[in-house]
């Protein structure tokens, strides 16, 4: 992997990505669900924050198996499920000033604002704890649950009854008749070390850290249990609420404090991001001292009102972000490359490192993304080197200790798959022919570790969550030729006196495994297409598919004619190649369409040839076709062909959804292009029912319309305009076609003003957008 994420090419942001995805889901269970994270906060943190930064830079990439689409874990079976009022949300991370003088940035350019407002935000303690909500009506609690999911969570109404720190019955005056109650669950210091203390008497469990025994205390099935231990809480949010009961988040947390919760006293209000900063240089001051774990400051934006426009990116707040504090390194030594092989057949090489504790925790194992990072580094198996903590991949190797003992050989990296088939190994092209870092086995299917890698997605808890079906299980069934495709799942149950007449194998466990997969046989669209494991097709492109087409049935008939439209490989070169946007591949498909013969001397640059016979082209544009083409022969051949094998109308409907695109599109076209995956999903839904979508609004003016936005919008951002259109029920589009319903227009709108003119599309201005969802 490139030290720098601005070196990243494509297709290594994409394997990184991919691989982020898988060990990041990994963490999230043993964390959220089973209370025994096997690596510190910090280096989870840092994962997320190495897989947001390389969204940041390729954002069509953030449908492949994206963390920063999901919230905690799916909740654990023995607690009955809660449904939230409202979800809870988890919160991007900040790591350095500069990463929080841009969130004010943000702030500002999102809402607008003139350079002279101030912004006030509340800036309070991180605690290390476990995510807590409770509902009070009229006063009373009635239930209390964790965030599970962040839409599930588990019941712990009778656990949370036995905190002290929690009322019974609200104080004060004020508060809704119906209001959830958010803070966190936590252990102090002191409360931890006695109970660690008397677990080593008794023999028991000792907990890793506060975080983990607070957890586990209060999921304990057993209220007493909760009830002996010195759970501390403390509030700082709210969920559902029938009534609004303040304007900004400072009134609202003294509000909280008044109705007889605990606040963290540290809290304060601040303006502006020189103000952020401040208030992280005290808490780190302030951090040695206090009586429980913190591990960062949250900063909110204190005006409520604001915080509702900004809403939501996909599942975290735009208002709020959490700033970590940094971690360390160490030192360890490389005792072996192992190569895995992914889904998408994708080779990485993974460092198994002797066992070294860094904050608390044993690291084992480093991800080392690709056979360059290896000699770039000029890793031996035998080297002393350095792992990074925080503001990376957590965990990644730094560089080797020179001064230490060296390994005797470089690694040679694999010619061919390790799997039996030896299947030989290609390099990933780019769309322009160029090879990249990704070498990937070409064995697709026939190999077993694709094959296997597929159908632990497909169980995976983003996917159809089917508990009891891990790794082990799903290696053993397909031994015993049980578990060839993901339908083979559900057939499973044929197999129970089989699975019983194995070792460890119970009665229990496998009547819990099948009742596991029955549950599943309902599946929601939006998970059904996320499982089938899709290049470039992560949650919040399946999300947006399965609202865009509502149905598996529409959708399915959509990808075959998509499969059947999609476009030819010159047209997908022009239209992938680095430096060309949408309206410059249209001005280049213009041209050739029109296929106009200028008489310009032959001595004249290509870039120069361009400019006189495409002005629309920018500089930056006719430098990349230059770069490609190298002359005007090769160039004007080569637009013409791309003309020819431009996509059909089903093709560019699917680009066109917003937050799928012309990338995921030729990937969903190719999945059912190929026979075999279409056979696996006509295998599955002989299996399943696939719940349509969630309707979306039906009781606005703009309601099932398709929307495209274009020109410069003066009284709110783009993505404002987009979420809000969104929000009521409208479908909002990139492109214009004929089935587009209402093109809103500012300043500066080209050639999709153009378009929906010649098609007849109803045109209105911004004003007229904001007095039709007013109305």
């Amino acid at each position: 992997m490139p030290s720098s994420i601005d070196a990243l090419t494509e297709a290594e942001a994409l394997e990184e990505l991919t691989a982020l995805a898988d060990e990041i889901a990994a963490h999230d269970i043993r964390y959220h669900q089973q209370d025994d994270p096997t690596i510190s906060d910090a280096d989870y943190d840092a994962l997320k924050r190495r897989n947001e930064a390389i969204e940041a830079r390729f954002p069509h990439l953030v449908r492949e198996n994206s963390p920063s689409l999901t919230v905690g874990a799916a909740r654990a079976e023995q607690f009955s499920p809660v449904e939230h009022g409202v979800p809870m949300l988890s919160l991007d991370n900040a790591f350095a000033d500069g990463e929080a003088a841009e969130f004010d940035a943000r702030i500002r350019r999102f809402l607008r604002l003139p350079a002279d407002e101030t912004v006030g935000y509340t800036a309070e303690p991180k605690i290390d704890g476990l995510s807590c909500s409770i509902r009070y009506v009229n006063g009373l609690l009635v239930q209390a649950a964790t965030r599970g999911d962040g839409r599930l969570g588990e019941d712990v109404t009778q656990n949370v009854r036995t905190i002290a720190d929690i009322p019974k019955r609200l104080s004060g005056a004020g508060w809704p008749e119906v209001i959830e109650v958010r803070g966190e669950v936590y252990l102090g210091h002191d409360g931890f070390a006695s109970l660690n203390a008397a677990a080593v008497a008794a023999g028991q469990k000792v907990y890793a850290n506060p975080r983990n025994a607070a957890a586990g205390s209060l999921r304990q099935i057993d209220p007493t249990i909760t009830a002996a231990r010195p759970l501390r809480f403390f509030a700082y949010a709210w969920g559902l609420h029938s009534t609004g009961f303040a304007e900004t988040q400072w009134v609202a947390l003294q509000l909280l404090k008044a109705w007889g919760f605990q606040t963290t006293p540290q809290s304060a209000r601040v303006e502006d991001a020189a103000g952020l900063l401040d208030a992280y240089a005290r808490m780190e001051v302030t951090r040695p001292k206090l009586a429980y774990d913190i591990d960062g400051v949250v900063y909110k934006v204190d005006r409520l009102d604001w915080q509702q426009r900004l809403g939501f990116v996909t599942r975290t707040p735009r208002w709020a972000i959490a700033r970590k504090f940094p971690a360390e390194q160490a030192r360890t030594v490389l005792e072996a490359i192992d190569i895995q092989v992914g889904r998408t057949g994708a080779i990485t090489p993974v460092a198994r490192l002797r066992p070294v504790t860094v904050g608390g925790v044993v690291v084992e194992n480093a991800t080392l993304h690709n056979a360059d990072e290896i000699a770039r580094k000029g890793l031996r198996v035998g080297d002393t080197v350095i792992l990074q903590r925080a503001g990376d991949v957590i965990p990644q190797i730094v560089g080797v200790v020179e001064d230490e003992a060296r390994g005797a050989e470089p690694f040679q990296f694999p010619t061919h798959c390790p799997c039996p088939l030896q299947t030989p190994l290609a390099r990933e092209t780019t769309a322009a022919g160029a090879e990249t870092v990704v070498r990937r086995c070409t064995g697709e299917f026939a190999c077993p570790f694709q094959r296997l890698a597929h159908l632990r997605h497909f169980v995976s808890r983003r996917a159809f969550d089917i508990e009891g079906l891990g790794e082990k299980q799903i290696a053993l069934f397909n031994e015993r030729g049980w578990l060839e495709t993901p339908a083979d799942i559900f057939r499973l149950h044929t197999r129970r006196d089989e699975m019983l007449a194995m070792d460890r194998f119970g009665e229990t466990s496998v009547a819990n495994l099948i009742e596991s997969i029955e549950a599943r046989r309902q599946i929601p669209l939006d998970r059904f297409v996320y499982g089938l494991g899709i290049r470039h097709v992560g949650e919040t492109t399946s999300l947006a598919l399965a609202r865009h087409f509502e149905t598996v049935e529409a959708l399915v008939a959509a990808a075959k004619a998509c499969a059947v439209q999609q476009a030819g490989p010159t047209y997908s070169e022009l239209s992938n190649l680095d430096g060309l946007g949408p309206t410059a591949v249209q001005a280049v498909l213009d041209f050739a369409r029109a296929g106009q013969a200028l008489l310009i001397p032959p001595e004249i640059s290509l870039d120069a040839h361009l400019n006189l016979a495409i002005p629309k082209l920018n500089a930056r544009a006719r430098a990349a076709l230059a770069a490609r083409y190298g002359d005007w022969g090769a160039f004007e051949a080569a637009a013409r062909r791309a003309a020819a094998e431009m996509p059909g109308e089903a093709f560019l409907e699917m680009a066109a959804i917003d937050a799928v695109g012309v990338v995921s599109a030729r990937m969903i076209a190719e999945f059912f292009g190929e026979d075999h995956n279409e056979r696996l999903v006509e295998a599955l839904l002989v299996e399943l029912r696939v719940a349509p979508a969630e309707r979306a609004r039906t009781d606005t003016a703009v309601a099932g319309k398709t929307i495209v936005f274009t020109g410069a919008l003066e009284k709110m951002t783009r993505d404002e305009a987009k979420a809000q259109a969104e929000a009521l029920g409208a479908k909002v589009s990139g492109s214009v076609s004929k089935k587009t319903d209402l093109v809103v227009a500012g300043p500066g709108a080209g050639s999709k003003l153009k378009t929906a003119t010649d098609l007849g599309i109803e045109v209105i201005t911004e004003d007229a957008w904001l007095a039709l969802v007013a109305g």
